[in-house]
C-alpha cells in the first residue's frame, strides 16, 4: 500500500515497485541490526526445572539482562543452559526480568545453544532462519528482527542504486519492549525502555549529504525512524542527523514534528503499540485508521511476516 499524506490517496501495488514512487537522489536508510538466537534453554540447579531465558539487552560481556520464564528464580539461583554454560541470577528487575551473568559470554555458545526468538504468533519453526533476518543485517545485538526491511532482496537494492537511490546503513537494536501494547489511559504516561542505536559520522554525512540536494530521506522501518530523530536532536541547523551513538528512549505520539524523515516504509502493526502511534503521529490518526480499514476489506497481511506500506 502507498499511502500520500497530502492527499489522502491510496494505491495498491507490489513492493518491488517501489522504485516507481522514489526519486534519484532519495536516500533510504537501513536498520543493519542482525537477530540473535536470543531465546535460552534451560534447567535449575538442582532441581532440573525447566527455564527460560531470552536475552534482552547486555550489560558487559558475561552480564545480560534477560526474560526469565519459570518459578523461584530469585536472586543467587544458578542455573545450566542447555547445550552451553552455567548462569547465575544476579538480581530480580521489574516483572520478569532478571540481570544475569553466565559463566562465558552468550556469543561464545549461542550458536549451538540458542534459538531464534520468533514472535509468538509464529507457531511453526522456520526451516531456514535467516528468513527472519534482514539481507542487510550485519550488526548482532537484537531480539527481533526490523521487519520492514525484510521486504528487500539483493536485487531489489541494487536495481534501486542503479536508479540513482542511496543508501545509508544505520544500527538500532531491537528490543521487545518496541512490541508491548500501550495499556495507560494517557499514551505519553507509557515507560519505553530505551535501545542502543547508531548513526556512524559517514552515514550522517551521506543523509545530510543527500538531504542537502533535495533528496528525500526514507526510513526503513520504525526502528529507522527513531533512530533518525534521536540523532535530529543534537543536529546543527545545517544538518539533518549528527553522527550519534548511545541509548534512545524517544516515543514518538501524534503532535511530534518530524526533523530527519520525509518518507517511511513499514509493515502494518499491533493496534495499541507505541508503532502504530509512530506511524499515526507520521501519517495523521485518522488517516492511518482509514488506511487500516481498507487493508484488512483488501485482505493485507498484518504484522512481521505481513504486507509493507510506503508513506510519502
Amino acid at each position: 500500500m502507498v499511502m500520500h499524506r497530502e492527499t489522502g490517496q491510496l494505491e495498491h501495488t507490489i513492493f518491488h515497485d517501489i522504485g516507481h514512487f522514489l526519486q534519484p537522489g532519495d536516500v533510504l536508510v537501513l536498520n543493519q541490526t542482525r537477530v540473535i538466537p536470543a531465546r535460552l534453554y534451560a534447567r535449575k540447579i538442582p532441581t532440573g526445572g525447566r527455564v527460560e531465558l531470552l536475552l534482552l539487552r547486555r550489560q558487559d560481556a558475561r552480564t545480560w539482562e534477560v526474560l526469565a520464564g519459570g518459578k523461584g528464580l530469585n536472586s543467587g539461583k544458578t542455573v545450566q543452559v542447555e547445550d552451553g554454560p552455567q548462569a547465575q541470577i544476579l538480581a530480580v528487575l521489574e516483572g520478569p526480568r532478571r540481570l544475569v551473568r553466565f559463566s562465558q559470554p552468550p556469543e561464545e555458545f549461542w550458536d549451538a545453544a540458542g534459538h531464534m526468538p520468533l514472535p509468538p504468533y509464529i507457531h511453526v519453526p522456520l526451516a531456514d532462519p535467516e528468513r527472519y533476518q534482514t539481507v542487510f543485517a550485519r550488526q548482532p545485538g537484537s531480539a527481533a528482527a526490523p521487519t520492514a526491511g525484510l521486504h528487500f532482496t539483493p536485487r531489489l537494492l541494487a536495481e534501486l542504486q542503479q536508479q540513482g537511490i542511496l543508501i545509508a546503513n544505520i544500527t538500532l537494536h531491537v528490543g521487545l519492549d518496541t512490541f508491548a501494547p500501550v495499556t495507560e489511559d494517557r499514551p505519553e504516561e507509557h515507560k519505553i525502555h530505551t535501545e542502543w542505536c547508531q548513526i556512524s559520522p559517514q552515514a550522517a554525512r551521506e543523509i545530510n549529504r543527500a538531504a542537502a540536494a533535495g533528496g528525500r530521506v526514507v526510513a526503513i522501518g520504525t526502528t529507522a525512524v527513531r533512530t533518525l530523530e534521536s540523532a535530529a536532536q543534537p543536529a546543527r541547523p545545517d544538518q539533518v542527523v549528527a553522527a550519534y551513538e548511545g541509548a534512545t528512549d524517544l516515543f514518538i505520539l501524534p503532535g511530534y514534528q518530524f526533523r530527519a524523515v520525509d518518507a517511511l516504509v513499514t509493515n502494518f502493526h499491533l493496534p495499541k503499540s507505541t508503532l502504530i502511534m509512530l506511524v499515526s503521529a507520521f501519517a495523521g490518526r485518522e488517516q492511518v485508521l482509514d488506511a487500516y480499514r481498507t487493508a484488512i476489506q483488501e485482505g493485507y497481511r498484518f504484522y512481521s511476516f505481513g504486507d509493507a506500506m510506503l508513506i510519502l
